[in-house]
């Protein structure tokens, strides 16, 4: 695993923020985005892929970057908005929204992937950059930590799906529930899978 420890803000006098999204994949739940612009004068130790973070050492960071960053701010889209935008121009709103929300303009914009949204903020797409650049590493921990812990409390709401463990993505368990007990108002209908299941179930009405 690669840490980030090293990694500061670019230019001390600029003010970056890195920006991360957390659930493209999964069929049901919001896709969530974190904005963050770190503190040069309070670094955070430890800092890598919020995928590669065990749970524990994710909601350790979380606390810490909340604590030390100089803002942060989330984004996101509904269930409701990926189906009628689609996921990546949902994900792509959801990163506007997450910068729009700093507290603190940046001065630039760094996100993590291949393209960056339309927004009016100079900026750069990175591949993996939330293996290179402190602030996306940062953004992508808040986004993790967030969107999980409100999929965790699904498990209330719908019983028997299993979302405490899978998180929404699309694991054989998630499938097999989807099947059986058919689609609730927090799955994306615009994914095939949970179509499939919403077609199977209205035929067996």
């Amino acid at each position: 695993m690669q840490s980030l420890d090293l990694f500061a803000p670019t230019l001390a006098e600029e003010l970056i923020a890195g920006v991360d999204e957390v659930g493209r994949g999964p069929l049901a739940g919001d896709v969530v985005t974190a904005a963050v612009i770190l503190d040069p004068k309070r670094p955070i130790a430890g800092l890598a892929d919020s995928k590669k973070l065990s749970e524990a050492k994710r909601d350790a960071l979380y606390d810490e970057i909340i604590a030390n960053s100089l803002c942060y701010a989330i984004g996101r889209c509904s269930v409701a908005e990926i189906d009628e935008l689609n996921i990546l121009q949902a994900t792509m709103l959801a990163m506007h929204r997450a910068v729009e929300a700093l507290s603190i303009q940046p001065s630039f914009v760094k996100v993590d992937g291949n393209r960056v949204p339309k927004w009016p903020y100079p900026s750069e797409a990175i591949v993996k950059g939330d293996t290179k650049v402190a602030e996306i590493s940062a953004a992508s921990i808040l986004a993790k930590v967030t969107r999980d812990r409100e999929v965790a409390q699904f498990d209330q709401r719908f019983p028997g799906y299993g979302f405490a463990k899978h998180k929404g993505y699309p694991t054989a368990a998630h499938l097999e529930a989807l099947t059986k007990l058919g689609a609730t108002p927090l799955h994306r209908t615009s994914f095939a899978p949970v179509k499939r299941a919403l077609e199977a179930s209205n035929k067996n009405k």
